[in-house]
């Protein structure tokens, strides 16, 4: 049995880390590093998540060969199992054990028969990285088969370290990436089989895929785009958890410019079913719901916001909201303290000029 003392400081130094101003990445490798000492695992994949859809944005992956990657989503989207991660996210305690959510029986788990046992794994510990009930991001631990199931305890403590990490993934989305963006590419189109490897690309969809790729580097394609596939073809088979989770995602690049990246079907004939993969610059309007989100913003407060970001007076937004002016400078007033700002103009500058830097460092920003 591990020390209360080595408990306690893998805690602090999790916490300590998820506020030191670390990149996605960085972040996610030293919260591995920390956890190890206390909850030691064989295998890991640790992703970042788009709260709006629950798609996984990138991974960082730790011992899991790549051809299982096909097979951990296909399970996800389109086959009946435990622990799935559009049901934890709605969990009270958005973690749990596959040992556990299956009383101890894991061979009821399609997942665990088809894909964990034939690369060697046994338990598996998932969690929810969810802050402000938004989802920042994914875990998926693993042990070998045969060396030992995760603890109720070792779930404990996953379960009281999860709004820390999600908390510092949502803050690596505020900060600025002030590396050069180059001129603003249009979109790029991928043209992916029906096995999901990919047949077409245009220039700029190469440029982007390099742009998202997981880390560290590998051959497949960056799990943001399998998510996107995925997602589409549970839509079309009437599996996914909600209509409104649509097959897209947002996600930051490298560079510092915000992406979308989004699937849809070909109408093609007398070929097998390809899939169209669009990953093209976000729009202001996609990316200011999910940085007013990472603010902290409460429902409410983000629908005032988003008004004001689209020009819209006190007096419209009380009429569209249905609530008084008074109650509409109140929700003004708590944005403006969470987001640090103390004017309209202010905020608007934060949330686009701010996070568009990349694109719009030599253009001239006027808000209205």
């Amino acid at each position: 049995m591990l020390s209360e003392h080595a408990i306690t400081s893998a805690r602090n130094g999790i916490v300590k880390a998820c506020h030191a101003g670390l990149d996605s990445l960085a972040l996610r490798a030293e919260v591995m590093r920390r956890l190890a000492p206390v909850l030691p695992v064989d295998a890991f994949w640790f992703a970042t998540s788009d709260p709006a859809t629950l798609l996984f944005t990138g991974a960082l992956i730790d011992a899991i060969p790549e051809k299982a990657t096909p097979l951990f989503v296909a399970n996800e989207f389109a086959q009946s199992d435990v622990n799935k991660w559009a049901e934890l996210a709605a969990a009270p305690v958005p973690v749990a054990s596959l040992n556990g959510a299956t009383q101890g029986r894991p061979e009821q788990s399609a997942r665990y028969r088809d894909i964990c046992l034939p690369i060697g794994l046994g338990d598996e510990l998932r969690a929810v990285l969810r802050s402000d009930g938004a989802s920042w991001g994914f875990m998926c631990l693993h042990r070998e088969h045969g060396s030992g199931n995760f603890t109720t305890d070792e779930a404990a403590f996953l379960a009281e370290i999860a709004p820390h990490i999600a908390s510092g993934l949502r803050a690596t989305l505020l900060f600025d990436r002030a590396a050069a963006a180059g001129d603003v590419d249009g979109p790029g189109l991928l043209l992916l089989a029906e096995d999901l490897s990919l047949v077409a690309a245009t220039p700029a969809g190469e440029r982007w895929i390099d742009e998202i790729a997981d880390q560290p580097p590998r051959q497949e394609l960056p799990q943001v785009i399998y998510a996107a596939v995925a997602r589409l073809v549970a839509l079309e088979c009437g599996t996914a958890p909600a209509a409104d989770l649509a097959p897209r995602a947002r996600v930051q690049a490298r560079s510092g410019q915000w992406l979308v990246v989004h699937a849809s079907r070909l109408s093609t004939h007398g070929i097998g079913a390809q899939t169209a993969v669009i990953i093209e610059p976000a729009r202001p309007s996609e990316l200011a719901p999910l940085l007013l989100q990472a603010y902290g913003l409460t429902r409410r407060e983000s629908e005032v916001a988003q008004l004001v970001l689209r020009g819209i007076a006190t007096a419209g937004i009380a009429m569209r909201l249905a609530i008084s002016a008074y109650t509409v400078q109140q929700h003004l007033k708590s944005v403006f303290d969470k987001i640090r700002v103390g004017s309209r103009r202010e905020l608007v500058a934060r949330i686009f000029a701010e996070q568009y830097k990349p694109r719009m460092r030599n253009a001239a920003f006027r808000p209205h």
